[in-house]
């Protein structure tokens, strides 16, 4: 993997992408994206996250953040991990979930070709953490953030998404406290 997507300066912020193995649409349903918040918050609380800007597309999630209590690899790595497991067993239990086989399979088929896990993956390996280098840099990413489920055609305008931190850049109360550059 290159160097150029390593998290390297802790006092800095960082845009991430993570995205589900095979680009499966996973996050369509509300409790999916609930656990993914549910975790934000914790690790907000207890792991020194700061989440500056968000959003859960159906098979992928865009961030920027930043900490400066521990370093972002482990706090992105322990929020991966616990988020995979916790997924798992909500699409194992999911009353209604008519595509768990499908699911299942092809995340039981990416962990076994991956040395790294033991017969499951949920996460692709990597987040393509890019360091941002000015307040320029930030706001491209920001708007990039808030665009795509405009750009997806999920929505009209970015602030009518639930599941982004657009509302909260325009005077609507969203899902998660965020922190904000100074």
């Amino acid at each position: 993997m290159s160097r150029k997507y390593k998290f390297g300066d802790n006092d800095k912020l960082y845009f991430i992408s993570f995205s589900v193995v095979g680009w499966i649409d996973l996050f369509i349903r509300k409790e999916y994206k609930e656990i993914m918040l549910d975790s934000w918050q914790y690790c907000q609380k207890n792991k020194g996250l700061e989440i500056y800007c968000w959003c859960i597309m159906s098979s992928h999630i865009h961030m920027i953040i930043g900490s400066k209590e521990r370093s972002l690899d482990k706090i992105v790595g322990e929020m991966k991990s616990f988020t995979s497991r916790s997924l798992r067993k909500a699409i194992s239990e999911h009353p209604a979930e008519s595509r768990r086989e499908w699911m299942v399979h092809l995340m039981e088929k990416a962990g076994m070709q991956n040395s790294n896990n033991n017969e499951w993956q949920l996460w692709q390996q990597h987040n393509h953490p890019i360091e941002l280098l000015n307040t320029t840099m930030f706001y491209q990413k920001m708007n990039y953030i808030h665009r795509n489920p405009v750009e997806a055609g999920f929505v009209e305008n970015e602030e009518d998404y639930l599941y982004s931190s657009a509302r909260d850049f325009f005077g609507k109360k969203g899902l998660v406290e965020l922190s904000y550059v100074v």
